[in-house]
């Protein structure tokens, strides 16, 4: 199995050699625009200490096959929105971020994206987005850290609907050299993933078996990067978030047909599901605190139609207290609902809109109470997003 994970690298190798070398393509140039002129160091705050976020960075995915994954950034000390920042700053690499991109973080003084179809990982310096390195991987999907590694969860083979499709794992990469050291088989097509202590946990989709999906969370030990069990849990698992009392929730997207999505929360001292939130829907959540943004666009092939909706969980008491964290009736101008977070310090939320996945979607930002503050055009399928406490040099 590990020789076939090694064929697989140096066949992702091979594809980035192969891009590297496109000399058809144009680097759109970056293009800033004022958005929140009034306020824009953005410096009220319900915890009274203060914002130190110096910016937030938006990796938007771009339509899959079409190459057009961008990388945009609200700078809180100004109030400006740039967009499309990597190509302007990385005109040597041709096919800019590349296409489709998952998942951003910020490790260290460096940002990682993970450029799903592209099958690489792009490591930039965090203070002036410049390239520093691509780390090929195929299929790669979500990012985790801890000391001085990078986790990376992959499909392992082709986009592709079959039955037959290979199991997945997960590469363990040095943050300093960029080498994946080792790696681990868990289920099928893995996705995101939470780190609790010593253990690594990956939740199992099973996507491309469908309608035979996976069900299972998979738990690493870190010390000796052996898969220690699996967890039953739904079928189709996609998000992990870790709270602060030692319980994981994880979202199940149901089969689209009869089976709806759920949330389901796990304890980590155990590794049971001791809960299950049955009318809570979850296409897409993060931890602000003790509270869980939860959004939810679950589609069903029955009806044809797409049912949105946006909640907030007290992890505290594991209860729903808000059915709608946008108050002032703009969630209605929200077609798509693609990405979630919200600022640590003031409380002011950010939520994306993919519209019609191939034109450019918006960002809008809330106060805290739910207002909207102010939107802004972004590039293809807004969806992943990072704060950042080191300011961009422009």
């Amino acid at each position: 199995m590990k020789k076939l994970i090694n064929c697989l690298v140096i066949i992702g190798a091979f594809c980035i050699l192969f891009l590297s070398c496109r000399k058809d393509d144009t680097v759109l140039p970056s293009t800033g625009v004022v958005v929140n002129p009034s306020d824009p160091t953005g410096n009220s705050s319900t915890s009274g200490q203060g914002n130190k976020i110096c910016g937030m960075f938006l990796l938007n995915e771009g339509n899959m096959g079409s190459n057009k994954a961008s990388l945009d950034y609200y700078d809180y000390t100004t109030g400006i929105y740039h967009r499309n920042i990597y190509g302007e700053r990385n005109p040597y690499e041709i096919k800019d971020l590349g296409d489709v991109g998952n998942d951003i973080a910020i490790y260290g003084s460096k940002l990682w994206a993970v450029i799903n179809c592209s099958n690489y990982v792009e490591v930039m310096d965090l203070s002036t987005v410049k390239h520093l390195a691509k780390i090929a991987i195929p299929n790669c999907r979500y990012l985790a850290f801890k000391d001085r590694y990078a986790y990376v969860s992959a499909y392992a083979g082709p986009v592709k609907i079959d039955q037959n499709a290979r199991i997945g794992y997960v590469a363990k990469i040095d943050t300093a050299t960029y080498e994946m050291v080792d790696s681990v088989i868990v289920g099928y097509q893995p996705e995101e993933m939470a780190i609790v202590g010593n253990k690594l946990y990956v939740a199992n989709s099973g996507g491309y078996r469908v309608p035979n999906y996976d069900r299972t969370v998979s738990v690493i030990d870190l010390t000796t990067f052996k898969e220690m069990y699996k967890i039953d849990v739904a079928i189709n698992l996609h998000r992990l978030e870790a709270d602060h009392y030692g319980n994981l929730y994880v979202s199940s997207r149901g089969d689209y047909y009869n089976v709806p999505s759920k949330t389901f929360i796990i304890d980590t001292s155990t590794d049971e599901v001791i809960d299950t939130l049955d009318d809570l829907p979850n296409t897409n959540m993060t931890l602000c605190g003790d509270s869980l943004y939860v959004y939810s666009t679950e589609f069903s092939y029955i009806t044809n139609d797409r049912t949105v909706s946006y909640a907030i969980v007290d992890t505290k008491t594991k209860q729903i207290v808000t059915r709608n964290f946008i108050t002032d009736g703009t969630e209605a101008k929200i077609q798509v609902p693609y990405g979630i977070a919200v600022n640590p310090y003031t409380k002011e939320f950010f939520v994306t809109d993919a519209k019609d996945y191939v034109s450019p979607g918006t960002l809008h930002c809330f106060t805290p109470d739910g207002k909207r503050k102010w939107s802004v055009s972004t590039g293809d399928i807004p969806a992943h997003m990072v704060f950042t406490e080191t300011p961009v040099k422009f």
